[in-house]
């Protein structure tokens, strides 16, 4: 058996999963998606698209069908908790394209997921395939599944998420933080809001011991919501836990009218606690690697999760597309993604503090610098995270012409 000839394994169908297959078939491999659950679907919830990851997936061309499943707001605004004043307003619709090559989109992750799916070609996701064992004997990496399925692949990537089962076997067990914080999420129909005429905006309220966002979704059809707000202790890591909306209420008592009509809004509303991971020392052994949230979950105060995911597939696939030995290529593809992702995580978890200080002087300080446009607090701050392209800095690092990395 010629281990070269065999496929890529991801493990893993969400959104960091699919998106890595779409750029390893574009690159030219053959790569097959191994899903646990029965069918795709996500529960509620909304995902911001930064300018860095819809400019890849434009690239894998899915432009029609971002600009279909996506919103791109005019502005990001912040405001304060109580009276809604606007703290710093970043113009969005002016700056992206010209600055960044695509827009910042907001988004339903159903709607993500379901375009990327679409665009995987027939027979290459397999659903209800939950992985049982992995091993990789250094020619090759088998894998079997729990419903008795087996596969053999010439690498395994795991973009399983969270819990990953992938990072398990190669790193064994792992045991998260909680970071103090949990969140609360909805959505609701844009016509029941109507009367708060809300702008095409995404905003965020800050305020004592917690932060509220919202911006519209599914081509402003509906507006979501996450409330973000800290808490002693918390024993579950869900994205489908139910809350109950009296407590949210409850939590926000005091805000301003628009934070408390949404909530008030909603018909359902999931909550979770927020656990951190120390980035990853090492993200690859052999013929195994990891991607996504498997290796560098993120906290969701910089909006980059999914974002850094979709830049992980590129750079993936591009540095399997170089060739050579499998366990250096996939060095390479760590050595060059590792150091981003760290600085992001970390960054995104120093924004809960600077968004739920308490009112009194360090508030009153951080308002007036936002006021003034300090670029520390405005979209500015963010420029090296947008104006990055995966592709281009992977075809720098590898000394690649572009044409070598599409099939």
């Amino acid at each position: 058996m010629n281990q070269q000839n065999l496929p890529i394994a991801v493990v893993g169908g969400g959104i960091g999963g699919l998106s890595a297959a779409l750029s390893l078939l574009r690159a030219g491999f053959d790569v097959h998606v191994y899903e646990q659950a029965r069918e795709l679907r996500e529960v509620g919830a909304g995902l911001v698209i930064g300018p860095n990851a819809s400019l890849l997936l434009y690239g894998l061309g899915l432009k029609d069908a971002m600009e279909a499943a996506g919103v791109a707001p005019l502005a990001w605004r912040q405001r304060r908790w109580q009276d809604g004043q606007t703290l710093l307003l970043s113009e969005l619709a002016s700056r992206t394209p010209p600055e960044f090559g695509a827009p910042l989109y907001t988004t339903h992750r159903a709607d993500i997921l379901g375009m990327l799916a679409a665009a995987i070609p027939a027979g290459r996701l397999h659903l209800g395939h939950k992985l049982a064992t992995l091993t990789d004997d250094g020619r090759k990496v088998t894998l079997s599944f729990e419903n008795g399925a087996t596969a053999t692949a010439s690498a395994a990537v795991g973009a399983d998420g969270i819990h990953s089962a992938v990072r398990r076997v190669l790193y064994g067990e792992e045991h998260p933080r909680f970071t103090g914080c949990v969140a609360w999420r909805g959505m609701v129909p844009a016509d029941k809001v109507a009367h708060l005429d809300l702008p095409k905006e995404s905003q965020l309220w800050m305020g004592p011991g917690k932060h509220f966002v919202h911006y519209p979704v599914s081509g402003e059809r509906l507006i979501n919501f996450v409330c973000l707000v800290d808490r002693d202790g918390w024993t579950k890591e869900s994205w489908t836990e139910r809350g109950d909306i009296k407590d949210v209420l409850a939590a926000y008592d005091g805000w301003h009218p628009q934070v408390t009509s949404l909530i008030g809004a909603v018909n359902e509303i999931f909550v979770w606690g927020l656990f951190d991971r120390e980035p990853l020392p090492r993200w690859s052994t052999g013929r195994v690697t990891l991607l996504g949230d498997a290796c560098h979950p993120m906290l969701p105060f910089l909006a980059q999760g999914a974002a850094q995911a979709i830049e992980d597939g590129c750079v993936l696939a591009a540095c399997l597309k170089r060739g050579g030995d499998m366990a250096a290529a996939l060095a390479r593809y760590e050595s060059l993604r590792r150091p981003r992702t760290s600085k992001i995580q970390l960054i995104a978890r120093g924004n809960k503090t600077r968004n739920h200080l308490p009112d009194g002087p360090e508030q009153r300080a951080r308002d007036v610098r936002m006021l003034a446009g300090d670029a520390e607090w405005s979209i500015g701050a963010t420029d090296w995270i947008y104006d990055y392209d995966a592709a281009k800095a992977s075809e720098d690092y590898l000394g690649l012409p572009p044409e070598t990395l599409v099939a």
